[in-house]
């Protein structure tokens, strides 16, 4: 490698395994390749109809220099079987198809927004557009930047099984999936997003991988452990023997995201089903490294846990994430928009939950949670309020229902008026700003039909036990008609965007900060939390309601035209205002 090429990566190995691994153009028409490969006998580099043998690095690591360029495909030769490269960031014929080598220069120079001015939009490539493509999501851009939003946050585009899923079961963590236009698209698709005004947050899955793969990386080394389960796979080998060289894999991926293709911060998946007993955890690492190779980039980590360790600086004994997804927030809001009462919402209903919520989003913070039936979660006060995601709708909260309906309408206005002022970092999920209401189901392609059986199977036993679903109605997640029906149809209620415009405005225009007062009345239903100047009052009844509050003008509303008198608003049923 030449120093040049090592100074860019930032490479300063202790062990090969540290080394970039995979193929990286050195630009003079050779590649530099590399593969941790611990249970291989042999191991080879096949280029074109050519074996290249590969020399031992130490630690189980081979390497080679070859005659390579941008575009050539490559495959390891494993003990005689030829395998895509564990490292690989272009499988431009899918997840069993050869890795290819990729060169591209450095990204235009961005710089994304600060935390307390990020508004977030989650999207997913598959059914953002009709074509299905990083291309195609580009032209809806600048709307979305007109709009008030400041950074699109990408469901997971890392090699998955087929054309069409959530990505969840991604495989090649640096690879952006082939079907929706491989890296060369996603590249395309941040840059455009840079010259919209945008940052690009990229959701990344390191608690698992997709069981196809599981075959094609065991036969290199033991990138998993028996010591744990996860929910959807097998566990990723954290701190089991021989775990370093899988540590770097994972924490390479997230740099490569974020050097390579100017991604200005990445969300981490279901951060609580990952196991990790090493003294810097694994989330910690990724963290850290990241914001070595760039310090404004952001790390967000979804954890199901209410621990404020997440985003808790390393000497306070935290991951030093710059934020964390808060879930409670989103059911306290939820249950009191809808009534459901159904698994999780079955403890939420109360307006004082909500009114909780405003303060800190960690509605059990050590209290009972009679669904779990044990104590749940830890205080956060110490963590600042910009630190949490809050949401009304996501893909989770969606897509996890069984027919993946959205909001109900006569909830949306009163949803998005609490989500978006809010004193939190607010996600939108795409289309929820002009009503959609096409669905957004689980949807699978899997390539392996013993896979596929078993994912369309869980998913009938999941709805089982609920009696208003019979297990033929559950939309069939291997059926193309799940995922065409789970397309935006972009036919927008008028009024709803503009709302959706307008509490973007004002949002801008309130404190940043801790709310200042919260009050509310769980019998009548309505709560107030001040902010500085404002007020913000809500109605949560089926009925009219009078709310108290203390200004004298309505700066904004999501219903009819609401007016003060004797120190009261009456606001029609499931609505708020904005006082000054």
């Amino acid at each position: 490698m030449t120093a040049e090429l090592r100074e860019a990566l930032g490479t300063t190995a202790e062990y090969p395994w540290e080394r970039p691994l995979g193929a990286w153009p050195r630009g003079d028409h050779t590649c530099e390749f590399r593969v941790w490969a611990p249970r291989a006998e042999s191991v080879a580099l096949r280029l074109g109809r050519d074996d290249l043998p590969m020399e031992p690095a130490g630690y189980g690591v081979y390497e080679t220099v070859a005659p390579a360029d941008h575009g050539d495909d490559y495959w390891f030769v494993v003990n005689g079987r030829r395998l895509p490269d564990p490292a690989s960031r272009w499988q431009a014929r899918g997840l069993r198809g050869p890795s290819r080598v990729l060169d591209m220069g450095p990204p235009p120079e961005f710089t994304p927004p600060s935390l307390d001015e990020l508004v977030l939009y989650e999207l997913h490539v598959g059914t953002f557009t009709h074509e299905g493509t990083f291309d195609a999501a580009i032209p809806h851009l600048h709307a979305l930047a007109d709009l008030g939003i400041t950074a699109i946050e990408v469901m997971p585009v890392a090699e998955f099984p087929g054309k069409r899923g959530w990505g969840y079961d991604g495989v090649y963590l640096s690879a952006a999936q082939s079907s929706y236009g491989g890296p060369l698209g996603f590249a395309r698709l941040v840059e455009a997003a840079h010259d919209a005004g945008l940052a690009v947050v990229l959701d990344v899955v390191y608690n698992h991988v997709g069981a196809s793969g599981l075959k094609a990386l065991e036969a290199f080394g033991p990138y998993f452990t028996d010591k744990y389960e996860t929910a959807w796979g097998r566990a990723i080998n954290y701190d089991d023997e021989y775990s370093d060289p899988v540590r770097e894999w994972v924490v390479q991926s997230a740099v490569q995201w974020v050097r390579d293709f100017g991604v200005d911060g990445l969300r981490l998946d279901a951060i609580h089903a990952i196991v990790d007993s090493s003294a810097e955890h694994i989330v910690g690492a990724v963290a850290r490294r990241v914001h070595e190779q760039r310090p404004e980039a952001l790390v967000i980590a979804e954890s199901g846990l209410n621990d404020p360790r997440v985003a808790r600086p390393v000497e306070r004994g935290g991951y030093a994430c710059d934020a964390a997804w808060a879930d409670d927030f989103h059911h306290a809001l939820h249950a009191l928009l809808t009534g459901e009462r159904d698994g999780y919402y079955s403890e939420f209903g109360a307006v004082g939950q909500l009114a909780k919520a405003f303060h800190r989003p960690h509605v059990h913070d050590g209290s009972y949670s009679t669904h779990r039936r044990r104590r749940f979660g830890a205080p956060a006060d110490d963590v600042p309020a910009e630190r949490f995601v809050v949401f009304c709708q996501n893909h989770d909260q969606v897509g996890n229902r069984a027919f993946g309906d959205r909001l109900p309408p006569h909830t949306r206005r009163l949803a998005a008026f609490c989500t978006l002022l809010a004193p939190f970092t607010p996600l939108l999920f795409m289309g929820e700003e002009y009503g959609e209401d096409a669905p957004f189901q689980f949807f699978s392609d899997h390539i392996d039909n013993r896979i596929a059986k078993a994912t369309r199977e869980g998913r009938r036993r999941e709805f089982a036990s609920f009696t208003e679903f019979r297990g033929d109605e559950i939309p069939d997640p291997q059926s193309p008609e799940t995922f065409e029906a789970s397309k935006l149809t972009r036919e927008l209620d008028p009024d709803l965007l503009r709302l959706y415009g307008e509490l973007l405005d004002a949002r801008r225009r309130l404190p940043r900060g801790d709310a200042d007062e919260i009050a509310y009345d769980d019998e009548a239903r309505w709560l107030r939390v001040r902010r500085g100047p404002y007020e913000l009052v809500c109605n949560f009844s089926d009925r009219p309601s009078h709310v108290p509050c203390d200004g004298s003008e309505i700066r904004l509303a999501t219903h009819g035209a609401p007016y003060v008198q004797d120190g009261q608003v009456e606001l029609e049923p499931f609505s708020g205002a904005l006082v000054a």
